[in-house]
């Protein structure tokens, strides 16, 4: 019987190409394989965390010799965090509006307990507050909050129920209200009052702007700081900025969310990512876009676009940002009884 002759092999070669598969697989295993953030975040920051993302990377990679994409999400504020909750985003880290929303994943077992204290200023990177937007000349005259419920005045604001600048347009109108003297029988009067001028609740803060601005419905968009820097900016002296005397102070916050950080091998590069936000690079990136950094010593040096303000804590209308969430905006709370949905 013939001997069947086989194919002749390379037995280096072969040898060759199992040790690069074998190295390839140690190399993954260190950590060297790039990595990828999920960031869901609330809907006015997506210029803002495009820079962060360029800063961050850059310095992440050299440091670390490993490379990093970080992915958006945005949407607002109390629905991104919705999404989260019930696994339609599996975000490593959430950058929301309120701290209110980010403690709504720790309410569901996805973020621990005592979040806000693992990062510096009760993980909160920057501050904020509702402005107004008018159109050029301010032709309706708007200077403070009772002049947005004159006759005729059409206000553009996002829905309360799904946005962060929603939530926080409500509560600066009932402070205007409480913190000079009125009741909160008159606080919700104006509410109520405050939402008959909306023509109608957009879902979040972006679609608002572009209702206001891009559209040109309506008399003033009360809007983020920077969201309003941003549209005046674009609007090349069409749209004005106007600070009411008194507004409130924002304070949106960050955390890792554990139980995503955990399955996706992510935690070491998640916390680096929100730890950038603190440094002095991540805070000028911050104020460049128009967000109050916690740092005083930069906030300071971009006075000339971020002017000094007279703003109230959540503290002089509720106890915390989680009662301010369950007296106004739970189910049967001071929203239901002030406010119908009014999508567009």
């Amino acid at each position: 019987m013939a001997t069947r002759k086989l194919p002749w092999i390379n037995l280096a070669a072969v040898a060759a190409a199992a040790l690069a598969i074998t190295l390839i697989v140690v190399k993954n295993v260190e950590g060297k394989a790039p990595a990828k953030l999920l960031n869901v975040s609330y809907d006015p920051t997506r210029e803002l965390y495009r820079d962060i993302n360029a800063g961050f990377t850059a310095g992440y990679e050299k440091a670390s010799g490993r490379a990093i994409e970080v992915l958006q999400s945005h949407g607002g504020s109390s629905r991104q965090a919705r999404l989260a909750v019930g696994g339609e985003l599996k975000p490593d880290v959430v950058t929301l509006g309120l701290p209110s929303d980010v403690d709504v994943l720790r309410k569901h077992g996805q973020i621990a307990d005592g979040w806000a204290a693992r990062l510096p200023n009760q993980s909160r990177p920057y501050y904020s507050t509702i402005v107004f937007v008018v159109r050029q000349g301010n032709p309706q005259g708007i200077h403070d909050w009772p002049d947005l419920v004159k006759p005729g005045v059409e206000v553009i604001t996002p829905d309360p129920k799904s946005s962060g600048n929603g939530k926080l347009t409500a509560l600066a109108a009932w402070g205007a209200i409480v913190t000079r003297g009125g009741s909160e029988v008159a606080a919700r009067a104006y509410l109520k009052t405050l939402y008959e001028h909306t023509p109608f609740l957009v879902p979040a803060a972006r679609a608002a702007g572009t209702a206001f601005a891009v559209e040109k419905i309506g008399d003033v968009h009360l809007a983020w700081e920077n969201e309003a820097l941003r549209e005046v900016a674009e609007a090349r002296g069409q749209l004005e900025i106007v600070y009411p005397p008194v507004s409130i102070l924002a304070e949106p916050s960050v955390a890792w969310v554990d139980a995503n950080v955990a399955s996706h091998g992510s935690a070491e590069a998640a916390r680096a990512y929100l730890e950038y936000l603190f440094t002095d690079e991540g805070q000028e990136i911050i104020a460049r876009n128009g967000y109050r950094p916690f740092k005083p010593q930069i906030l300071a040096n971009h006075a000339d676009k971020l002017p000094p303000l007279k703003l109230f804590a959540v503290t002089a209308i509720a106890r915390d940002w989680d009662d301010a969430q369950s007296k106004f905006f739970a189910d049967n709370g001071i929203i239901d009884t002030v406010y119908r949905p009014k999508p567009r």
